[in-house]
């Protein structure tokens, strides 16, 4: 006869799909919130077994191979059976910061792996326990598995680190309005008397972002109309660079911006135009790991400046997360907007 334990963990195979943090503008506030860091990382499922550890992304790809300094800390840490959920990060020295692109050099390392293990480790930053060698904690309390999880962390290794949680709203919004500066996107904010839902939603990330004015060099839809802006800084040298793309425009956005975009980069007094970014625009440019299709856009004079919210991902001189539209700047200039070093 199957037991108690052994029933509870029937639905815990891998890979699942884990729980899912819903994008909110504002933090959420009363009793039985808990607050926790939002990394500038990868999601990612540790499962503990007897013989070897697997990572799994949200996706359910496996990725233990690109890790193996985080899959050894985790056996020597944690008993078999154990499922926890965190994120993968790399910590870049020079800037202080964790490093989303040494995140995916390491992914992509191959059989350099050991190496690049050595000179850019990894970490895993564990926020939720699903379960332990004896049973499931998905239908527990965040309150009870978190206090689960901090037991089994004591201790741990250097690559295994204990995200830090608190009920104190004034705490989270000085851990908002003060680590932005290390890679921490936002907060995420959980229930304390929530259980763990599989590929459901429950959660809420806030993320912090400021404002910033960048020069639009082109559009997803038409000039008339634009569905999405494509948007851009000057660097040194006079050219314009590409940093981002925004989220879907308003139908009130759309229609104060399509007369100030008046013509697309065509000719100039019958001689064509050469527009510095390229014609669809490549995937590798989103800063994605899960690369979209090359992105066909119409090509705009750089004329119009708009305000945007964007957030801390901001990496080699490009936005990973989409910029959010405000509003056109008609007071400036493109050569108001500050230029962007060349080789950031």
């Amino acid at each position: 006869m199957t037991s108690p334990a052994a029933r509870d963990r029937g639905n815990l195979h891998y890979p699942v799909e884990p729980m899912i943090a819903t994008a909110v503008d504002e933090i959420p506030t009363g009793p039985g919130w808990a607050y926790q860091p939002k990394w500038d990382g990868w999601r990612c499922l540790g499962w503990v077994r007897e013989a070897r550890v697997q990572l799994q992304t949200r996706a359910g790809k496996p990725i233990g191979a690109a890790f193996p300094d985080v899959t050894r800390a985790l056996r020597a840490t944690l008993p078999p059976g154990v499922v926890v959920d965190g994120e993968l990060l790399v910590w870049d020295s020079a800037r202080e910061r964790s490093s989303f692109s040494l995140l995916q050099r390491r992914a992509a390392a191959g059989r350099h792996v050991l190496r690049m293990a050595r000179q850019y480790p990894a970490h895993f930053v564990a926020f939720d326990l699903l379960a332990t060698p004896d049973e499931s904690l998905l239908p527990a309390p965040l309150a009870e598995r978190f206090a689960l999880l901090e037991q089994l962390l004591a201790g741990a290794p250097a690559p295994i680190v204990l995200c830090p949680q608190t009920d104190d709203l004034a705490v989270a919004r000085e851990w908002a309005e003060t680590w932005p500066s290390t890679g921490i996107e936002g907060l995420v904010c959980k229930r304390l008397d929530q259980g763990y839902r599989l590929g459901r939603g429950g959660w809420r990330k806030y993320r912090v972002r400021t404002t910033a004015e960048q020069i639009i060099g082109g559009v997803t839809g038409w000039t008339s109309a634009p569905q999405t802006i494509l948007v851009g800084q000057f660097d040194a040298r006079g050219r314009l660079r590409y940093t981002g793309r925004s989220t879907p425009l308003t139908d009130e956005q759309r229609a104060e911006l399509g007369p100030l975009l008046e013509r697309p980069v065509a000719q100039r007094r019958g001689v064509p135009v050469r527009h510095p970014w390229p014609q669809p625009l490549p995937a590798s440019w989103s800063g994605s790991w899960e690369r979209p299709e090359p992105l066909r856009y119409v090509q705009v004079e750089p004329a119009v400046v708009a305000e945007v919210l964007v957030d801390a991902a901001f990496e080699h001189a490009r936005y990973r997360h989409r910029v959010r539209f405000v509003r056109p700047r008609r007071d400036l200039s493109v050569y108001d907007v500050p230029l962007i070093g060349v080789d950031d």
